[in-house]
Formats: C-alpha cells, sequence, structure tokens
C-alpha cells in the first residue's frame, strides 16, 4: 500500500550521514551494534545499510570472501561487493535515503529538538526486498516500484537528484555509472524508452528465450527497479486479462503517459501487428485495438515518432521473410495506413536503423538480410512519399545490423551492431542537414557497446544530452548500463567541411542555434577554482580556453556560422514568399475553374432538361402512332365487309335476272320487284 512518508530536512553532507549512521547504530567499526541493528531493521535493509556505510566510509569491497560456513558474514560481504566502484558521496547519500523510508522521523528523535521543516515523498511500503541470483552472482534488491493500487510510486530525494547523470563530466568518452538495485535479467533485442528522468526496459531475448519484464532505471540516482505490472480485462463482460505475451524485437515508444510496445516476435506469433500500452499512471498493461488493414506481424522493424504518427518499415516477419513495406498509424484515431511510395525503396532487411528530421524526412541506415550486411542510407519524403538514396560525406561506417540509434538535434548518433563476424567498436554520429559521418567514440574488445540488440535512449541534465546504452549481445549477453556525453561538436566539424548538399535532400536544412554547436560548461569546483570546459573541432575530450586568441577565434567562427544562418533564413524567406505568390495565383485560377465548372453543370442541367421533354414527345408520338395503326386496321376490315356486301348484292340481282328470263319462256309475266 503506498502512503505518504516525511523526509526530514537536516544539515548539510558529511554531517547528514555521520548523523544517520549514529541513529542506525554504526559506530565506525565492521560489527558495530550488530544485534541493535538487526532488532531495528530488516534483514535485507540492514544488509543494505551496511553495505553502503561500509562504502561510504571505507571505500569499494577489497576483503576477501568470508567462509561460507558464516552466511551472515557472506551476505555481508556480498551486499557490499555488489556496490561495485560507487563513489562515497553517493553511498551516503543512499544511506540517508534508505533511512528516511525506514524511519521518517530519525533525525528529530535523533536531536531531541523540535521537528524541522518537512518534504511529501511518496514511499511503498509493500515493496519487497529479495536476493537476486543471476548468472552466479546474488545481490540484494534494494527497491521495487509496485503498480499496486493505481499507481507507480515516485519516490523523491533533493540529495540525490544532484547526481545521476548531473555526475557525468567527461565528454565524448563511454563511462559505466555506478548502477545499484536490482539488474535487469541480461538481454537484447529488447525496448527501451525515457520517461520523466526514468529509463524503462521491456522484454527481449536471454538464451533463445523471450521476456515480458518491466524494469526502470533511475537516471538521478542509478537506482534499478522491478515493475511489477498488472493486467487490464479484456471487457467488463469477459474479465479474463489479456495475454501480454513475451516477447523480442520489438520497439518501445512513450506517448503521453504510456509506453506502446510495437510488433516483435512472440512463441505464438499473431497474423498482424499488435500495440499493447503501459499505462504509467495506473501500472496496467492492455492490447490497443486498431482499425485499418493492420500490416503482417515482425520484428527487428524500425517504429519512428512523427507528431501524432508512428512510421513503421521492414523487418522480418514470423516465417522469416524479410519486409520492406512503410506503413503509418495514427495514434490520435489508431489507424492504419499503408503507403504507396514512389521511387526505389531500400532492399528488404530487418535490424536496420531509422530516424526521423525536420518532422518530413525518414532515414533508414544499414541492417542486414539473410546473408549480408548493409551499410547504406535511404531518405524518404513523408510530403512526397518518395524514396531517394543521396550520396553520403565524411567517413561511411562499416555496414552493420543490430545496431541502436537515437537523435540530438540534428545528429544522429549510432551505437554497436555488427556484420556477423565482429560488432562494431565506434561511435558514429550523422549530420542530418549535411549528411556527413563523423565518429564520437571508438573501443576495444568485446565490450558491450559492441554488441547487436542493444538500446539506446537520451535522457538531459541542466540542459545536456547524455546516451544511455543497455544491454545487447556479442557472444554473450549483457545487462552492462554505460552512458555517454557527447560534445556535439559534429555539427561544427561537418560545416566546416564545405561538403556539398546532396540534391535529393537539399530541403533538409533547418536553422539551428550556433551556439549549441560549440558547448561551454562552467563549473566551481571545491577549492572555488572556475573551470571553464569547450569542446574543440578535433580533440575528443574537453579542454579550457585559452587567452583571448582562442576566444576571438571562437568568436570569428561563431559569426561565420551566424552569416551562414541568416543566408539560409532569407533564402527561406524568399522562398516562402515565391510559394506565397505561386498559392495565390493557383487560388485565383482555382476560382475562375470553379465558375466554369458551375456555367458548365448549368449548361449540362439545361440539356438534361430538354432531353428529357424530347422523350416525353417521342413517347407520345409512339403512343399516336399505335392508335392510328389500330384505325387503319379497322378500316381495312371494313372496306373488305363492304365490299363482300356489295359482292353479294350484285349476285342477288343477278339470280333475279335469271329468273325472268326462264318465267318468260315458261309463259308467266315478271312480277314487280316491290312484290319480291
Amino acid at each position: 500500500m503506498a502512503t505518504m512518508a516525511r523526509a526530514n530536512s537536516g544539515p548539510a553532507y558529511p554531517e547528514r550521514f555521520y548523523a544517520a549512521a549514529s541513529y542506525a547504530g554504526f559506530d565506525g567499526s565492521p560489527n558495530s551494534n550488530t544485534k541493535d541493528i538487526a532488532s531495528r531493521f530488516s534483514n535485507d535493509v540492514a544488509l543494505i545499510l551496511y553495505a553502503l556505510y561500509q562504502q561510504a566510509t571505507v571505500g569499494p569491497c577489497n576483503v576477501p570472501k568470508p567462509s561460507s560456513w558464516s552466511p551472515v558474514e557472506h551476505s555481508k560481504w556480498k551486499s557490499w561487493q555488489q556496490l561495485g566502484n560507487m563513489v562515497s558521496t553517493e553511498a551516503m547519500r543512499l544511506f540517508v535515503k534508505i533511512l528516511e523510508e525506514e524511519e521518517p522521523g530519525w533525525y528529530s528523535r535523533a536531536s531531541n529538538s523540535v521537528s524541522e521543516p518537512v518534504i511529501d515523498v511518496q514511499m511503498n511500503h509493500n515493496s519487497n526486498v529479495e536476493p537476486i541470483i543471476e548468472n552466479t552472482n546474488s545481490f540484494v534488491e534494494t527497491k521495487i516500484i509496485s503498480a499496486e493500487n493505481g499507481g507507480l510510486m515516485e519516490t523523491e530525494d533533493k540529495d540525490v537528484v544532484s547526481e545521476g547523470l548531473g555526475s557525468i563530466v567527461v565528454y565524448d568518452k563511454w563511462i559505466s555509472p555506478p548502477v545499484i538495485g536490482q539488474h535487469p535479467k541480461a538481454r537484447y533485442q529488447h525496448g527501451a524508452a525515457v520517461f520523466q528522468d526514468k529509463m524503462y526496459i521491456y522484454g527481449g531475448n536471454h538464451n533463445g528465450r523471450y521476456l515480458n519484464d518491466l524494469h526502470v532505471l533511475d537516471l538521478r540516482s542509478w537506482t534499478w527497479s522491478k515493475v511489477e505490472a498488472k493486467v487490464v480485462p479484456k471487457s467488463v463482460e469477459s474479465p479474463s486479462p489479456v495475454n501480454i505475451a513475451p516477447c523480442a524485437g520489438h520497439s518501445l515508444i512513450p506517448w503521453e503517459n504510456k509506453l506502446l510496445s510495437i510488433a516483435g516476435h512472440t512463441k505464438v506469433p499473431s497474423e498482424t501487428i499488435q500495440v499493447k500500452a503501459f499505462d504509467l499512471q495506473t501500472g496496467t498493461w492492455s492490447v490497443l485495438s486498431t482499425y485499418g488493414k493492420a500490416p503482417v506481424t515482425r520484428a527487428g522493424q524500425s517504429v519512428t515518432l512523427v507528431g501524432t504518427t508512428l512510421v513503421i518499415f521492414g523487418g522480418q516477419d514470423a516465417k522469416r521473410t524479410l519486409l520492406n513495406d512503410l506503413h503509418i498509424l495514427n495514434l490520435e484515431t489508431m489507424t492504419w495506413n499503408e503507403i504507396d511510395a514512389v521511387g526505389a525503396p531500400p532492399s528488404p532487411r530487418a535490424d536496420h536503423a531509422a530516424a526521423i528530421h525536420a518532422e518530413r524526412y525518414l532515414l533508414v541506415f544499414g541492417g542486414g538480410s539473410h546473408a549480408t550486411c548493409f551499410n547504406d542510407l535511404h531518405v524518404f519524403d513523408l510530403q512526397a512519399m518518395e524514396w531517394s538514396r543521396p550520396t553520403q560525406q565524411g567517413e561511411i561506417p562499416t555496414p552493420r545490423a543490430g545496431h541502436a540509434s537515437v537523435t540530438v538535434g540534428e545528429n544522429w548518433f549510432i551505437v554497436g551492431g555488427g556484420d556477423n563476424k565482429s560488432g562494431a567498436l565506434e561511435t558514429v554520429v550523422l549530420n542530418m542537414s549535411t549528411l556527413a559521418w563523423s565518429v564520437v567514440a571508438s573501443v576495444e574488445g568485446r565490450v558491450p557497446l559492441a554488441s547487436e540488440g542493444l538500446s539506446l535512449v537520451v535522457g538531459s541534465f541542466n540542459g545536456e544530452d547524455m546516451l544511455i546504452s543497455f544491454g545487447g549481445y556479442n557472444g554473450h549477453y549483457n545487462n552492462e548500463v554505460n552512458v555517454l556525453k557527447p560534445s556535439h561538436k559534429s555539427t561544427l566539424q561537418s560545416k566546416m567541411m564545405e561538403a556539398r548538399v546532396p540534391d535529393s535532400v537539399s530541403a533538409i536544412h533547418n536553422v539551428t542555434n550556433p551556439t549549441r554547436d560549440l558547448e561551454s560548461e562552467f563549473e566551481v569546483g571545491h577549492e572555488g577554482k572556475i573551470r571553464e570546459i569547450v569542446m574543440d573541432n578535433i580533440d575528443t575530450g574537453h579542454q579550457k580556453f585559452e587567452g583571448e586568441e582562442t576566444t576571438e577565434r571562437i568568436i570569428a567562427t561563431l559569426k561565420v556560422e551566424k552569416e551562414e544562418l541568416e543566408s539560409s533564413l532569407n533564402k527561406e524567406k524568399l522562398q516562402s514568399l515565391q510559394l506565397k505568390q505561386e498559392l495565390a495565383e493557383a487560388k485565383v485560377q482555382n476560382s475562375d475553374l470553379h465558375k466554369e465548372l458551375q456555367t458548365i453543370r448549368s449548361q449540362l442541367a439545361a440539356e438534361q432538361s430538354r432531353c428529357f421533354k424530347l422523350e416525353v414527345d417521342v413517347a407520345e408520338q409512339r403512343q399516336k402512332l399505335q392508335t392510328m395503326e389500330t384505325l387503319q386496321k379497322e378500316l381495312e376490315l371494313l372496306q373488305r365487309q363492304k365490299a363482300a356486301s356489295q359482292q353479294a348484292a350484285l349476285n342477288a340481282k343477278q339470280r333475279q335476272g335469271s329468273g325472268g328470263v326462264w318465267g318468260w319462256l315458261a309463259g308467266s309475266p315478271p312480277q314487280n320487284a316491290d312484290n319480291i
């Protein structure tokens, strides 16, 4: 059950830590007040407090592993050893944080004074702390974010917030931060997304087994937690829950207050792509209903968020058939649409990378087929619905598949991947305006950053961006976290190359802030010295400004860039004006055509009326003609009857005439006709 705890604001560090340690019963010796500590806290809490105290006061665990017959000492050693190289200040803050969660009023009781101002924070009294055994290494789970009772818990600590990503001070170098908590199982082909300073990891593949667990890494305290999620029933009438099947090769997209899991391979594949949603407020999974013709199920596709739509390209279906189709899912209407594009699309592929630039251009790089890997670059214009293959500038990366990517402004960072022979060691960046490649950092050996199926997200701290990678497979499965703070110098490099922009993507240029390309960070150290860090275009690290000459050179470079941007802006304005004029002319022409269309419609209506009248007249004439034919037949009948009557009368007269002759011969006088 989630309740509100009260966190006392006490003295500053390290005094606050020593006060907390004294209150908890730690006096500096390894076995200080063991019975008292065990009676006040649960075994798991006591173990982590002991480990944090040792880490803060002694440092990383370098003592030999105790004998197995002493389980208590072995557990204490394991808890301390699990903290690795965590810095002392972080261990102090975590110690105080856990104590405040267990006993919110500790400082008031310790000082026996009036309670100081307090800060409300959320905590979960039902968080179970269990020993985790993974890859033969056991460690203590320090925190579980539970989704019970309708919400995820949000634990705040004003001191821990200042750490996390803020502890990364080196540019263009991968660093493994001191991560604590319950690490997720090693995996690859998982989904990753950042939401409110937290990185979420969902699903993936481990030893051929698909996963469906959800973990979160707090980027402020570098603490892993497992999210115990619930599943929403299908409906009120059918209370049985939906099946959230384990999957791998899917995509995890943050949208509003949800995490959307798109596609992915499952043990029992569906026919079409399934869209699952995890509600970050209620802590529940659900399957979203979609409309239209959904794409065939697949994995290894790219899913790119463009405004309120998702653009899905390529992948491999359940029958291992490679795809190169293009689909759009409208997240407002949840309707699928297949894009009928023109131009030559990329060859069918999976495990590629895709990014959007200027909310218009979809860039697709690399990927693999069953026989080979690619390093080609394709661009799809979402307005013209046309594919093109522009010319790449700079040092083109080697062919690869299974790499991960993320965009920061106009820079597209790509990490990892491989060509079925070896992993890619270079972290590269593409300036999406000039299409020029450059190398940001490089690693050596079989490290997680040279893996396939790793994830890459971007976080931020004090306005600076951080690249965060997790997991991957390079012969063995990984669950490591690595962080890189990019210097953004690739933008300056690309512009100073004066490379020609390919015609097919000449419209990709957009106006950016020139000061973002040359970042500086001012830090005040404990000795009171002010260090000014400025990224140079060639050096892979960071260096200080030295003298007015360097400052003038930087200012001159910025002025040149400003002039270039102003010139580009003027061209854009001129082009916009021309487009407005063309639009006005098109409107006038459209009005004339509309009037002409109305006239033609009126003429057509008149003709239709006249034709109708003619049809009526024809019908009447046909009826009259039929009447005349009937009368003609009756006339002919009467004429035949008349002729027959006349013939009969004539015959009668002839018979009369013949009778008179014979009567005369016989001596009979002829009778008068009147007597007949």
